[in-house]
């Protein structure tokens, strides 16, 4: 009897797990090579599939969730036992943001399990909380049925992080190539994702609440991004004038100069937020969740009696949303166009608001144009807000901005908004997610410039978060990839600086100052272009040499400690020691 084929052929573990992840569609995977995930590794160089080799676990992790959040593509990050532990932060800010990574262990020796085998950890456990699906595959014939698993349970639904842990004694052994194939389903390809569509009394029932409506707005969250509605959100808010607000922390969902894109539904980052939503009779909250940002749908942000409607794809999603007086599954692209049909009625409610915005902008510009003729006629150092809204000035309309850090962050998310309302246009922005994780703004810098290499890609870190996370800057000088890095360096954890000096008794600071860091020379000495920036008016001409330099480049700024308003709201001298 003549052998099969599957008898003859044969693969190692490692070796089916990249050729079922190829199969999925996943196109790049990022790394800290080990001993045990060589099998793997083996497999993906022989499907000819990009290897991104970091210099930390946690970095590998974050450049997978940078890459998927722009990609709305899951990519891989594949760690050792030991280095599970050090993605577990990238596990963190991916599922913060739902974004669909898959991290993948090479775990230890099955057969010795629970006997303190090299590098034991448990792993799946430790995922589980983390991640919206984690397992340990156990049998080397059921490898591509995990992976089929796993991408159903990451982009179906609410998608999220997902984590799959290989045994080194699987990853290694021999399994015929067409292991798992004889059972359904047979076809393990990528398949178009399955939506919810409204169930047409209950979308009637919304309808009808908003067409009498006289003042209501829309806050839309991560199932508009994830579902790829944002263009349809644009045109509703746009044709029929509904005022639009983004859920901060999350990906941005419209540009900042959209007509109809108000800014974060954030009463400090954002205060004509609080005046809209509270005269507000009708709120649709589109792809979002009711958690601590908006107060678990509650009074004071939602007035008692403002009528409150969650729009979610997914019944995980509408679980969080239990506090609402409306919920509706569905899709957010397919509710949107539902919309399409209804005609413009709140064109006075809509212009209010961008009257509102008008007032807020021209106040800003003219409160930093104040702080920066104070600050250059008393030689004092710039200040944040300046510093976001310069380096904006010298960026084109393609290129990615993405801020790291604590009031690093709440500055440059001010700026943004104040120069989308001058028509500024940006590529993409990008930023931590609601976690507020330090350390991912580089490695979100170097995604960006890979999937858009002749785009500039300018990162504004703080000192703190660049310490946390610049490591990951040698991705870029490894892989060809020149971003510029501005660092807003004042001296410290200011954020944390600043609401300890509301706190304690003393209204001294403690344990959150920095040396003086020469930023700019560390990147020199990598290769790197570096320029230190002690003034204003040096800042432009440092940012046109670094981006013209065609290296990895840093423009590391001397700029002042001033706090944002929404750490000055939330940190009132020693009642609350933190953000809450």
């Amino acid at each position: 009897m003549p052998e099969t084929q599957s008898e003859t052929q044969k693969v190692r573990g490692g070796a089916l797990l990249a050729r079922a992840l190829k199969e999925k569609g996943v196109d790049h995977v990022f790394t800290l090579s080990g001993g045990f995930c060589n099998p793997a590794l083996e497999g993906f160089m022989e499907c000819q599939m990009p290897v991104i080799n970091a210099p930390h676990e946690q970095v590998a992790g974050h450049l997978a969730d940078g890459h998927t959040r722009i990609t709305r593509k899951p990519a891989v990050c594949l760690v050792g036992p030991e280095g599970f532990a050090n993605a577990v932060p990238a596990m963190l800010e991916a599922q913060g943001e739902r974004a669909p990574v898959i991290f993948v262990t090479g775990s230890s020796t099955l057969k010795r399990q629970g006997a303190g085998g090299f590098k034991e950890i448990d792993d799946v456990a430790i995922a589980a909380p983390l991640v919206k699906y984690s397992a340990q595959i156990t049998d080397g014939e059921r490898i591509g049925e995990f992976v089929d698993r796993a991408w159903t349970a990451a982009t179906t639904g609410y998608p999220g992080p997902v984590h799959l842990s290989l045994p080194v004694d699987v990853m290694f052994s021999s399994f015929p190539e067409d292991a798992g194939r004889r059972e359904r389903p047979f076809s393990r390809g990528p398949k178009p994702l399955p939506r919810a569509w409204p169930d047409p009394s209950a979308l009637a029932e919304i309808r009808r609440l908003l067409e009498s409506a006289q003042r209501p707005v829309i806050i839309g969250g991560h199932g508009v991004w994830w579902s790829g509605a944002e263009k349809v959100l644009e045109a509703v808010g746009t044709k029929l004038r509904l005022p639009i607000f983004n859920v901060p922390y999350h990906q941005k969902l419209l540009g900042e100069d959209c007509a109809a894109y108000m800014g974060l539904a954030d009463f400090h980052q954002y205060h004509p937020a609080k005046q809209a939503i509270h005269e507000a009779d009708v709120v649709l909250m589109i792809g979002g969740r009711l958690d601590n940002q908006m107060n678990f749908g509650n009074p004071p942000f939602f007035p008692a009696d403002t009528k409150l409607v969650c729009i979610n794809g997914s019944h995980e999603e509408l679980e969080y949303n239990r506090a609402a007086d409306h919920l509706l599954l569905s899709d957010p692209g397919a509710f949107l166009t539902s919309l399409m049909d209804m005609a413009p009625r709140w064109q006075g409610w809509f212009e209010l608001q961008r009257q509102r915005r008008q007032e807020w902008v021209e106040s800003w510009l003219a409160h930093i144009a104040a702080e920066t003729e104070a600050d250059e006629a008393a030689g004092r150092k710039m200040h944040p807000l300046q510093l976001s809204l310069d380096v904006q000035a010298e960026m084109g309309d393609e290129d990615w901005l993405i801020f790291d850090g604590g009031n690093t962050h709440f500055w440059s998310e001010i700026a943004v908004n104040l120069t989308g309302w001058q028509g500024k246009k940006l590529g993409g922005i990008m930023h931590p997610g609601n976690y507020s994780l330090l350390g991912v703004g580089v490695s979100f810098g170097i995604s960006a410039k890979a999937i858009h290499p002749d785009k500039n890609v300018v990162v504004i870190s703080g000192d703190g978060a660049f310490l946390s996370g610049g490591l990951s800057i040698e991705a870029a000088f490894q892989e060809g990839l020149p971003i510029v890095v501005v660092i807003d360096n004042n001296g410290g954890l200011d954020c944390i600086s600043q609401q300890q000096e509301r706190l304690f008794e003393s209204g001294q600071h403690f344990a959150t100052d920095f040396r003086d860091i020469p930023f700019h020379s560390m990147f020199e000495g990598l290769g790197g272009h570096g320029e230190l920036v002690e003034r204003r008016a040096e800042l432009a001409p440092a940012l046109r040499r670094a981006m013209a330099s065609g290296k990895t480049a840093c423009v590391n700024v001397k700029c002042r400690g001033v706090i944002s308003p929404i750490v000055a709201a939330t940190s009132d001298k020693r009642d609350k020691a933190s953000i809450e």
